[in-house]
């Protein structure tokens, strides 16, 4: 008789983000605002068609979690040098043309220092202020004419970024989109525990996010929409019927005009050139830097 073969797969820490990022933007929705006509009347819902929105540099002028950092050091969290040195770290991370595996790690395992004890009610009162102080004038006018345009149709608008679900949730919100996709990290009795629910969502976890909340929401992929600048979001370009590339970085564009994807670039040259820092950093790396210099403060004072 033959020994039976083991089929079952390992879930991967990919998988596991994507799940739980679909599970909590499911639990905690945004409220509902359906669209009307110039006459008044409500746009009739399209249930199986929904648009998919990146965040950093794609929507916002540069990485959310960076302008939070920079909120968070004007509140004394840490100390503005600190945030200077870790952006200097990912500008040189970026300058290397890709952010690896190792990379992406690092920034997980640093992420747990951040938000270790801190209290979930507190990081979103204070991501309430740090929008209004350091976000809502970046968000580029023509992606926003994008996710309104899919509003107007009828179909839900959801954000996909690295950035912790609390944050991107206010994003949304604020813009009055669906809800969004992001980062979880676990919390026990209103407190976060330090620990991320499998990894920071970023490249594939991405994706399994979009097809974990696709299956829960009955919509149909291949009339969906997504739109990123960054070639490190091929894979949740990929499992959507129409990709754009917005603002993307060179990889990105080369990949979109080999696959004949649509291009929207609403920078200009100067514009560009002047946004700097923080809108070529990764944000799966700026994550773990900010995590880390607010380690480093607490572990020096």
């Amino acid at each position: 008789m033959s020994a039976s073969t083991d089929t079952r797969r390992t879930t991967t820490p990919a998988e596991i983000a994507g799940e739980a990022s679909a599970a909590a933007a499911l639990a905690n929705p945004l409220p509902e605002q359906q669209a009307r006509d110039a006459s008044g009347e409500a746009i009739p819902l399209d249930l199986t068609a929904a648009a998919f929105f990146d965040v950093d540099n794609t929507l916002m002028m540069g990485a959310s979690i960076f302008h939070f950092a920079r909120g968070l050091a004007s509140r004394k969290f840490f100390e503005t040098s600190d945030l200077a040195g870790f952006a200097w770290q990912q500008l040189k991370f970026r300058a290397l043309g890709k952010e690896s595996r190792q990379g992406m790690h690092d920034s997980r395992d640093s992420a747990l220092s951040f938000v270790a004890g801190r209290s979930v009610a507190e990081i979103v009162e204070l991501g309430e202020e740090i929008y209004d102080e350091m976000m809502a004038d970046r968000i580029w006018p023509g992606t926003r004419a994008l996710a309104n345009m899919h509003l107007d149709a009828g179909q839900r608008v959801w954000l996909v970024t690295a950035t912790p679900v609390e944050l991107a949730n206010i994003i949304a919100r604020r813009l009055g989109l669906t809800g969004a996709l992001g980062t979880v990290a676990e919390s026990e009795n209103g407190l976060y525990t330090g620990r991320l629910v499998g990894e920071v969502l970023h490249g594939p976890a991405k994706a399994h996010a979009v097809r974990a909340l696709a299956a829960r929401e009955g919509l149909n992929l291949r009339r969906c929409t997504a739109y990123s600048d960054s070639v490190n979001d091929v894979p949740m370009l990929s499992v959507v019927g129409t990709a754009v590339a917005v603002n993307p970085d060179s990889d990105l564009r080369d990949v979109a005009r080999r696959r004949g994807w649509e291009i929207r670039d609403f920078r200009t040259g100067r514009k560009a050139a002047k946004i700097g820092v923080p809108s070529v950093i990764g944000a799966g790396a700026v994550a773990g830097a900010v995590a880390a210099a607010l380690s480093y403060r607490r572990r020096t004072t």
